[in-house]
């Protein structure tokens, strides 16, 4: 199976946040690659890594990035792959309006999609709706998913009532 989602972060400090998007793939069997890629700090890297990614066979980019947060639009700006941003509340950040403002308010012809603020996990579980619109086995690990939480939900409410 070849690599199928770029999990891409401006810094190594956002790592505790876009890990959770890299379980969901690992839970679903999804083969994804993760770095650093820093708008600000490494653009010709953020370039290339945009630019090939669709030719390297991804099919979906997670960016998760603080502060300013251009990384996910910068990056959407080059690829013709779904982007989805994750704005993080980082040691700069307004409590995290910064980030998500920077990521919501894109450019019309330059769609972002955007999960709350520190939502990897929603990153990842979107990427793989993205999927699984494509491979019919996803779709169904992704009904049974959908399941699971919705039995949690009953069992929780059933232990309400005991």
């Amino acid at each position: 199976m070849s690599i199928q989602v770029g999990i891409i972060m401006g810094s190594k400090s956002d790592l505790h946040i876009m890990q959770d998007a890299a379980d969901i793939f690992k839970d679903f069997g999804i083969e994804f690659e993760m770095t650093v890629v820093s708008a600000h700090r490494t653009p010709e890297r953020m370039f290339d890594y945009a630019k090939k990614a669709a030719e390297r066979g991804l099919k979906v980019i997670i960016a998760g990035a603080g502060g300013a947060a251009h990384l996910p639009g910068m990056v959407a700006s080059i690829t013709v792959l779904p982007v989805i941003g994750v704005p993080v509340k980082s040691s700069n950040s307004i409590d995290g309006w910064d980030s998500i403002l920077s990521i919501l308010q894109m450019p019309n012809g330059i769609p972002v999609a955007t999960v709350a603020l520190n939502a990897a996990k929603n990153a990842g579980l979107l990427a793989v709706q993205i999927l699984s619109t494509a491979d019919a086995s996803l779709a169904v690990k992704m009904q049974e998913y959908k399941d699971e939480l919705r039995r949690k939900v009953e069992e929780s409410a059933g232990d309400l009532r005991g």
